[in-house]
């Protein structure tokens, strides 16, 4: 896919709870969608929507954010080579400073 896909939606009543409903092209394009999903609040105002693969468990570990930014990372090196860059000394130092006691 060549542009970021978007699909309008509006937030409605549920019986007693609220649901948001989707133009119908996004459950076409992404049947993967016809089950069970999860919403992850990634920031005020965004919000990751992931679903179960069906015939596949996911590890436990596995963090949707960081799977949603992979994928796009992904995406921009497949779609604009000619913006990668090879890390730098000074880069790879101040990397590992900001992660310097994490696990």
């Amino acid at each position: 896919m060549s542009t970021r896909e978007q699909y309008s939606g509006k937030v409605t009543p549920v019986g007693n709870s609220k649901g948001v409903r989707l133009d119908a092209a996004f459950f076409k394009a992404h049947p993967e969608f016809s089950g069970e999903v999860r919403a992850t609040v990634v920031g005020e105002g965004q919000v990751l929507l992931s679903t179960k693969a069906s015939g596949r468990r996911r590890p436990s570990a596995e963090d949707p954010v960081m799977l949603g930014f992979l994928r796009f990372l992904e995406k921009q090196i497949a779609e604009h080579p000619e913006l990668v860059e090879p890390a730098d000394k000074a880069q790879l130092k101040r990397i590992a400073k900001l992660v310097e006691g994490v696990e």
